[in-house]
């Protein structure tokens, strides 16, 4: 009978940290199945396990393991601002899922950033048009800040907060005055009912650990560029569809299954070879929490909660925060832009902190390139 290992057991044989596990589970080269003890945690096949720790990473060539490192690896930045543990999403140590149940977004900026209280400028007359009106706004300040070399702390962060009040007029406007941001997004939309729902969504999405776009504002932030720029870089990168813009596919997959009913929405995008989309997550092997928790708040139609379920049997992956946006915007009956407005504008919070975090270490993020010409 194969023998079985505890999270905390296959770590101590690893060596690595949690995600490096989580991915080795993902890529097939460890088993893991549910904890019979408690369905909230997994077990790892020792065999498994045990394979992969006598290879030694130490003795393998530097370039090897860096290449592995930016791909779903070991991390490869030092930040203390949030972080992926046993299946939670910690904010500074804090639990994001029980932040999201009470927490405003500009609240946690306030925590991401090390501030404390946050008071955002207040808006100016402008009304909120959406990304394109965010990469306007981003770009024209990129272009007149100054770098962030030699500034304070305390002058960066407050740089900050004038572009989260920017961009927070860019995609949520600004009426009714004085109100935060999640308030005044759900009137831009006309959905005043759903605002709680925003401000839980947005609080979720306000970071996760190096991410594609937050390691694009780190490195641009890594130059000594304006905090500005290091934004645009962010959002530049959020725009694509395997990340900030993935919820759009989940929205088609939910209208297919309206048309043809939920198992058979999946069995088509299976049998075209097409991966099931906003199923699984490479950092969550037991499931995405920031989807549990906001979908737990939400009146999940039923072709919603039908298409979860036969996604998840038939894959063995259980739908992901993008999903939980498709959800939200469908449920909620908010415009198609929906999903990335709120992650752009829950993001901005995080690459903010993980820009001044960059600014303080003074190092230049520069990898090596392997040239296989």
């Amino acid at each position: 009978m194969a023998e079985w290992l505890s999270a905390n057991e296959a770590l101590d044989l690893l060596g690595t940290q949690p995600q490096t596990l989580y991915a080795n589970v993902s890529r097939g080269r460890i088993k893991a199945k549910p904890d019979p003890r408690d369905s909230r945690r997994s077990l790892y096949r020792a065999e498994d396990v045990r394979r992969l720790a006598q290879r030694g990473a130490g003795r393998r060539k530097q370039a090897a393991v860096a290449a592995e490192a930016i791909r779903w690896g070991e991390p490869v930045l030092n930040t203390a601002i949030s972080t992926i543990d046993d299946g939670r999403l910690l904010y500074r140590g804090r639990d994001a899922a029980l932040l999201s149940r009470e927490a405003t977004l500009e609240e946690v900026a306030g925590l991401l950033w090390g501030a404390g209280s946050l008071s955002l400028p207040q808006p100016g007359d402008a009304s909120g048009q959406g990304i394109g009106a965010a990469f306007e706004v981003l770009a024209r300040r990129a272009a007149l800040d100054p770098p962030t070399v030699g500034r304070s702390p305390a002058v960066l962060r407050a740089e900050a907060a004038g572009l989260l009040a920017d961009v927070g007029v860019a995609l949520a406007g600004t009426e009714p005055r004085g109100a935060g941001l999640y308030t005044r997004l759900a009137a831009r939309w006309g959905r005043s009912g759903t605002a709680d729902r925003l401000r839980r969504a947005l609080v979720l999405l306000a970071d996760h650990e190096l991410n594609a776009s937050t390691f694009a504002a780190r490195v641009t932030a890594s130059t000594g560029a304006s905090l500005a720029a290091a934004l645009l870089s962010g959002v530049a990168a959020l725009t694509g569809p395997l990340h900030g813009t993935a919820a759009l596919s989940a929205l088609g997959l939910i209208e297919e299954a309206e048309r043809v009913g939920p198992e058979r929405a999946v069995m088509n995008r299976l049998g075209q070879g097409v991966p099931i989309p906003a199923f699984g997550h490479p950092l969550y092997p037991e499931g995405d929490v920031r989807a549990v928790e906001l979908m737990a708040n939400l009146d999940v139609p039923d072709v919603c909660r039908e298409l979860a379920e036969a996604g998840e049997r038939v894959t063995g992956r259980a739908p992901n925060i993008d999903f939980a946006l498709a959800v939200l915007t469908l449920s909620e009956e908010l415009p198609r832009e929906a999903p990335l407005v709120l992650f752009a504008l829950g993001r901005t919070v995080g690459w903010l902190a993980h820009a001044l975090e960059q600014v303080e270490s003074g190092e230049l993020i520069r990898p090596r390139a392997r040239y296989v010409g």
